[in-house]
Order: structure tokens, then sequence, then C-alpha cells
């Protein structure tokens, strides 16, 4: 199985059996890809009819390695997302799934550093945070997703803040 078909089938396989029997997917970690062998932050989205159904994830890793990291956030994507209630087995065959793992954040100094199709922000005001992905849709200058960022956060729009920005490596189910 290639990467991507890994990726999409840990995250698919950890909300099927999460949903269904309301246990944690177990895996043989031997025969993971290069890249799930690896601590990264992993964010797991999950649509239906094209709309936002869930989406959880860390900026940074929690897990042991990225494979548990997405089996986690797929979960929590399908059963705790507070915009959405749990995700019903119903609903199983109706949503898609993306998976985007996460590259080390660095921090930014200047505004032209970032590029909202390109990196990913966070965005740290005391203890508050704030993260946007990379190449949403709607969001397509500098000032909108630092906007949406801080926003998230719960800071005003002309505070101060620290900005870092991250790449992702993204695999969505159905391309």
């Amino acid at each position: 199985m290639n990467e991507k078909k890994v990726i999409l089938y840990l995250a698919r396989k950890a909300v099927e059996k999460y949903i269904i029997s309301g246990e944690e997917l177990e895996i043989n970690e031997k025969q993971l890809p290069e890249i799930l062998k690896k601590e990264a932050g992993v964010f797991v989205t999950l649509k239906k009819d094209g709309n936002l159904r869930g989406c959880m994830g860390t900026f940074r890793p929690v897990q042991k390695n990225a494979a548990y990291e997405i089996i986690s956030n797929a979960m929590t994507a399908a059963e705790n997302d507070p915009r959405f209630p749990e995700l019903r087995k119903e609903e199983l065959t109706e949503i898609s799934i993306s998976v985007d793992i996460l590259s080390e954040p660095e921090l930014v100094n200047d505004q032209e550093q970032l590029d909202p199709q390109k990196y990913g922000i966070l965005v740290k005001g005391g203890h508050q945070t704030g993260l946007l992905l990379p190449n949403l849709e709607g969001i397509d200058t500098v000032e909108k997703q630092l906007d949406i960022a801080k926003r998230k956060a719960g800071l005003k729009g002309s505070i101060e803040v620290d900005i870092y920005r991250f790449t992702v490596s993204r695999f969505k189910e159905n391309e």
C-alpha cells in the first residue's frame, strides 16, 4: 500500500472502529511508511457533502508517532469537535477524510514571509493560540489568514502576536 493509501486508511478505519465499537484502532508499527514513524503534528478533517463535519488536530506531536497522532485526531474529529454532534454510524459512508501532516513550525519576523496558499499559521498572544491550515477555500490574503487565526485564539485584531508558519503534506480521499 502506498503512503497516501496507508495514511487515509488509518484515518478512516480509526473513525469507523471508534464510531461502531468505541474501540481504538490497533496497528502494526513495523509496516508503517517512514512518514508515519516520525513525530509530527497532524490534523484530520471530516467533510460531508463538501461541508466541514469535524476537524481536530495537534500542532505539536503528543503521540509517539504520526500514525498514532492520526488515529487519535481522527477519533476526536468524529466525536469531540465542539462545533458538531458526534458522527453517527449512518454518516460513515457519507464523509470524506483528509489528513494534514505538519512540518516543524518556524517563527516569522515579517508578514512578507507568509502565503496563505503555501503556509499554515499559528498565532500566539500570551497563553492564547489560534491555528489555521494553509490553502483553505476563501482565505486568499495574509491579512484574512491572520485575522481568522487571531479570532480563533480569542485575540483582538490589533494585538501584537508571535506568528509561526508551517507547511503541510495533505492527503485527501477521492483525489
